[in-house]
């Protein structure tokens, strides 16, 4: 399961020489020099973009098709920006971020206002591949005034991605006992993550110490210089309000008008973290069995809602024992069942239809809707296999944090898991041990996003979103500090808001489009 600090259902420093510092560019301060970083060298900060017609995604950016023209004929472009694998040593090797954008219409007759830059969160997900997913839909009006552009950071897709297992491999981790029942089961989970990390380091462990959201943050500088903009107008979704936060800590002065939709909790580490969500995602799912009841397709039995979840519960646990067939040649095991839960309630609209049917045909023992929405979550896709969704979501994770736990750990910290989620809590515990074994050390317990003297930066909670629970997007605007947090509530369900709930989509355009700040803690009922 990949929540942000588990998208629509997402980064180390030695001085340089003193030729290597007179090579940066004079006119724009960019990359390093503001933000306590050795600079980079003009090849970089000066690098012009080679923008060119773009190729079908990647089976590492999640497959699929070229993407298509918009329908007022304006195409996507493709590029690739230079950046340096490691910060510390800026003349060194470089690797290529992948980059796509469109173009603003030409024919709005409106003023251009440059370019806007989005991250759709995971952290893992290809903004290559979703940001033309979006576009037509969600930000047609934005792109009337923006050139509209995302990227695959580093380490995700087709950006250094990192790999760690194939499909095969992958398939049967993915499908493993992630709440093991006896110390036998604990020790072939433990063994299972050690496992993986061992893989990770071998295919990639090049890349694995520098992937972290800050050195992202400083990529997202050399990307603002190479696109033409004084400052970084951007949109962060999920994990995207993390890395937004953290290029505003180290580059305040580079901020533009900037929006955080579904906030990460920045005062958070990984134990928080994940009661959190715990508690986030068990608060969607009543939300869930309260409005299925009134469902003529609701599968639970009798109009209580209590009554659904313990259906939930019964089901969920029976898949320990006994899996269910699927038409996709895989069994549903309880794991994937779960992720197929969680991954529904992302969305109160097409998630909860999707999750009540996936719910009733499993009552029949058919697994295979449960398993198309853990595949969509996993980023699995029959004939490709999985992009580097979950990869680079565990590289960036363990890059960042500093959190290593054990077995004995996990098995402290149970109860209050359990307390926090009766169908998500042990599972989510045993999340913990995902760092265990890693082969490079964390960054810190938490970020730091202190963005004192930055633009205001628009910071949007929804009351019910089960990945990045409200209360986390008040904490991220109090961190960036006094006048820059701008806080909006929307008073709702599902993970992010913009272009689902029209009252936060109107201040949000009016923001990007003209400026205009709106009064903090506004509510959108």
């Amino acid at each position: 399961m990949r929540t942000p600090h588990s998208s629509r259902t997402t980064v180390a420093l030695v001085s340089l020489a003193v030729l290597a510092a007179a090579t940066v560019t004079a006119c724009d301060p960019g990359t390093g020099t503001t933000s306590g970083a050795p600079p980079v060298p003009a090849s970089l900060s000066d690098q012009k973009l080679d923008w060119a017609a773009c190729a079908a995604p990647s089976t590492a950016q999640g497959g699929g098709d070229r993407p298509e023209d918009l329908p007022d004929g304006t195409a996507w472009q493709c590029s690739t920006l230079k950046v340096p694998l490691d910060y510390e040593d800026p003349t060194g090797r470089t690797i290529g971020l992948a980059l796509i954008r469109v173009r603003a219409a030409q024919d709005s007759g409106h003023e251009h206002l440059g370019s806007l830059v989005f991250n759709f969160g995971g952290p893992g997900g290809s903004g290559v591949s979703a940001l033309p997913l979006f576009a037509e839909d969600d930000y047609a009006k934005l792109h009337e005034r923006y050139d509209l552009v995302s990227f695959d950071p580093r380490g995700v897709g087709d950006s250094a991605g990192v790999e760690c297992l194939d499909t095969e491999a992958m398939d049967a981790w993915r499908a493993a006992d992630t709440t093991p029942d006896d110390t036998a089961e604990e020790n072939a989970y433990a063994r299972g993550v050690a496992a993986y990390a061992r893989a990770c380091e071998s295919n990639s462990g090049g890349v694995l110490d520098h992937v972290g959201t800050e050195e992202a943050a400083r990529d997202l500088d050399l990307m603002r210089q190479a696109l033409g903009d004084e400052k970084l107008n951007y949109f962060g979704i999920s994990y995207g309000t993390q890395l937004g936060g953290v290029h505003a800590h180290l580059f305040p002065e580079k901020v533009g008008r900037t929006v955080f939709d579904a906030v990460v909790d920045p005062t958070n580490n990984v134990l928080a973290n994940g009661l959190g969500q715990a508690k986030g995602f068990q608060g969607a799912l009543e939300n869930f069995t309260e409005d299925c009841v009134k469902h003529e397709e609701c599968p639970f039995d009798g109009e209580d809602p209590a009554r659904g979840e313990k259906d939930i519960i019964s089901l969920v646990r029976s898949l320990d024992a006994e899996p269910l067939p699927t038409e996709f040649g895989r069994p549903l095991t309880q794991s994937l069942a779960l992720d197929g839960i969680a991954a529904a309630l992302y969305d109160s609209d097409m998630g909860w239809q999707m999750l009540r049917a996936g719910l009733a045909a499993a009552e029949e023992g058919d697994g295979s809707l449960l398993l198309f929405l853990s595949d969509g979550i996993n980023e699995r896709t029959d004939g490709e296999g999985y992009s580097n969704l979950d990869d680079a979501f565990t590289a960036v994770s363990c890059a960042d944090y500093t959190d290593r736990f054990t077995t004995d750990d996990v098995r402290q910290h149970l109860p209050e898991y359990r307390k926090a989620s009766a169908v998500f809590g042990e599972w989510m515990a045993w999340e913990l041990l995902q760092c265990a074994g890693w082969p490079v050390a964390g960054h810190a317990p938490t970020v730091d996003v202190a963005a004192d003297g930055a633009d205001p930066i628009l910071v949007i909670g929804n009351t019910g979103d089960p990945a990045t629970p409200y209360e986390g997007a008040g904490r991220m605007a109090d961190e960036l500090g006094e006048g820059v947090g701008v806080r909006l509530t929307v008073d709702g369900e599902g993970h992010g808001t913009y272009g689902v709930d029209d009252c936060l989509t109107a201040l949000v355009d009016t923001y990007l489009l003209d400026g205009t700040v709106p009064e903090d803690d506004t509510t959108c009922a």
